[in-house]
């Protein structure tokens, strides 16, 4: 674990202030599409396998960078790394608005996705500053960044009715390199790259940092990421397109709904950092998972009616959600896998502290692909069914499968690793958590 010497409680605040900020006008541009590609959607004729596609493209390039952004930022600090993406993210997001064409949006799209990476910088950068018992609720502060797939699906609605999109996107544009300046400007030197200056000590090599990627333990987070991230920003992108055709919505109603999706989703993430703190991630996994199970079983039946032969003849009734209902669901669904993101990455830093960068990178590209990759299931389900919860049933299996993973491996690790504890049912996925003494 790296010195805090000499650091003050103001610069953590300001280091975490800073990079919460910097992160919730990034996540915001992430996930414009949501909005503005309604309107590209329409404009251009687009199915939904094309405009999933278009959506999930910055998904790719956000989950990819994370590597090497992670890399980089474990090498040369947050405080550049941060508003050099920003800068460049920037130019992406003011080109985007003077293309026409499908395959051209996508590549903008690319470039405009490496906002995504901004996430990897700020895990590596703000867990610099904090000792290892307080860095679970900090991650899980700057974590609640997410919020900024809020603010698009809040703000940016009523701005494409306002500017037209294309305004909106330079309107991006312009706030996010005021960002990058103001963080340069504001943004103090992290402790590890101060005491690289006054030692003279090189920073860890690319091979070194990577090195924690050969464990499974790694790839296990991976997989929790998946879902509790890559399934959040792959509803935040879908729902506003899902109460439009579902339910028939404006699209400022619809934004406005989705973003009652991604608050919750965004801003109890720092509950979680707290909670996993305090009783475990382990603990708040299952509890992230069992809840998604419930909520995503009854928003993926379809509405339906039935008819059964009564003692006095048929008896007709249906099942179906409303917008309303629907959308009160989203936002409990949204607070669980809130709290999952924050236990995934409360791991890293306490087992990982010297690989914070590499292995948060891989983690959250893992996560950052279900991005990617669940928008354009979500349009290969709606184009291939014509069922329009077909992309929840989806989300259904995901967690399922995970859930059952989970608890088999983890037990027969465990079991493997310490015989004693067979019978054992409560046991901490966090160092130093003491485990329950077992009963005779």
């Amino acid at each position: 674990m790296h010195s805090l010497d000499g650091i003050t409680r103001p610069d953590q605040y300001r280091a975490l202030g800073l990079s919460t900020f910097a992160f919730t006008v990034c996540f915001a541009v992430w996930t414009i599409f949501s909005i503005i590609g309604v309107r590209i959607k329409q404009e251009l004729g687009l199915n939904d396998t094309e405009f999933g596609l278009l959506v999930a493209t910055p998904v790719l390039t956000g989950s990819i960078s994370r590597i090497f952004l992670g890399v980089w930022t474990e090498q040369f600090g947050g405080r550049i790394m941060f508003p050099l993406q920003m800068l460049i993210t920037s130019v992406a997001v003011w080109l985007l608005a003077t293309v026409h064409t499908y395959e051209i949006y996508l590549i903008a799209a690319l470039g405009l996705g490496l906002a995504g990476g901004s996430f990897i910088v700020g895990i590596a950068y703000t867990s610099r500053w904090f000792e290892k018992e307080r860095q679970g609720t900090a991650l899980g502060i700057f974590g609640a960044g997410n919020v900024g797939a809020a603010v698009t699906n809040f703000a940016a609605p009523f701005l494409v009715v306002a500017l037209g999109w294309r305004e909106t996107a330079q309107v991006y544009s312009v706030v996010l390199a005021v960002t990058a300046v103001l963080f340069f400007v504001l943004a103090k030197t992290d402790p590890v790259q101060q005491e690289r200056k006054k030692t003279g000590a090189k920073p860890v090599s690319a091979g070194d940092q990577l090195e924690p990627l050969k464990k499974m333990q790694v790839w296990r987070f991976a997989i929790y990421y998946f879902f509790v991230f890559g399934g959040f920003v792959a509803l935040a992108s879908f729902l506003p397109r899902y109460y439009v055709g579902a339910y028939g919505l404006p699209l400022t109603t619809a934004g406005v709904f989705a973003g009652l999706y991604s608050l919750p989703a965004s801003v109890f993430r720092a509950l979680g950092g707290w909670m996993s703190d305090k009783w475990g991630a382990r603990a708040i996994m299952y509890l992230t998972f069992l809840v998604s199970l419930v909520l995503l079983f009854i928003m993926s039946y379809p509405e339906t009616s039935y008819t059964v032969t009564g003692i006095h003849g048929p008896i007709t009734f249906s099942f179906g959600l409303d917008a309303t209902m629907f959308m009160v669901m989203t936002v409990i669904l949204g607070f669980a896998m809130s709290l999952g993101k924050a236990a995934v990455y409360k791991h890293i830093p306490v087992y990982y502290p010297h690989h914070v960068g590499a292995v948060g990178g891989l983690v959250g590209m893992i996560g950052g692909l279900g991005g990617f990759f669940l928008p354009i299931g979500f349009g290969l389900l709606l184009d291939r069914t014509g069922v329009w919860t077909a992309p929840f049933m989806l989300l259904f299996v995901l967690v399922l499968v995970s859930t059952i993973w989970m608890h088999v491996a983890i037990r027969k690790m465990e079991r493997a690793r310490h015989p004693a504890l067979a019978e054992e049912k409560f046991l901490s996925d966090v160092p130093d958590a003491p485990l329950r003494e077992s009963r005779p």
